[in-house]
């Protein structure tokens, strides 16, 4: 069985979420944007086994603590794809500029690319490219709980921004009604900032994508 827990982190609220398999209590954490003792802290009282980061993209708020605390414990920093390469080359730029600490720059270990799969303990995840917001943007899938870790391609209610630099408004919402919808309308979602939500609800009534 596949377990998460959300933690938001930083001044932005950001849903950093470990992910482990029960069975071996080895876990995954989704874009750890700061506050690591905080995650340490939960990852320590679930007694669980930090063997990766994974990113869905490469914004401040999500990727800012992935450089410190992949040196801290050598944990292999897994995604986003490499579109957001120059994301991450702007991390320290990015931090002083919204008043962070400052961000270590770092080579993702493994880009991840459309279709490619991540394992955790017993427990394997799918992987969709998902662009619109930033260009390598990918989320999380875990059909075998009915879950989704979205990043902020979709939230409840509202999509992500596409007013930053090499956004894209009709791609974003493409990934959303192409590659999300298919996930089917009982999968609930863990979106980058904010309260979960199902791709169903949201296909109801979301102003920006609802009806498609």
């Amino acid at each position: 069985m596949l377990h998460y827990h959300t933690i938001p982190v930083t001044p932005f609220a950001q849903n950093c979420s470990l992910v482990w398999c029960a069975q071996s209590l080895q876990a995954a954490v989704i874009d750890p944007g700061g506050d690591l003792e905080h995650i340490l802290s939960e990852v320590r009282a679930r007694q669980l086994k930090l063997q990766a980061i994974w990113l869905t993209h490469a914004h401040i708020d999500h990727a800012g603590g992935a450089g410190e605390l992949s040196e801290r414990l050598s944990l292999p920093i897994i995604g986003p794809h490499e579109g957001d390469q120059f994301w991450i080359d702007a991390l320290p730029q990015q931090s002083a500029m919204f008043g962070f600490p400052a961000a270590q720059p770092f080579t993702p270990t493994r880009w991840l690319h459309d279709l490619d799969t991540v394992t955790i303990g017993e427990e394997t995840l799918s992987v969709r490219h998902c662009p619109g917001h930033t260009p390598g943007h990918v989320v999380f899938h875990a059909p075998q709980i009915q879950r989704c870790f979205v990043g902020d391609v979709l939230f409840a209610g509202s999509i992500g921004r596409t007013d930053f630099p090499q956004g894209n408004h009709e791609q974003l919402i493409a990934s959303i009604t192409g590659r999300l919808w298919p996930m089917g309308d009982e999968t609930v979602f863990i979106p980058g900032h904010g309260p979960e939500s199902s791709f169903g609800r949201e296909r109801r009534s979301n102003p920006y994508v609802g009806g498609t």
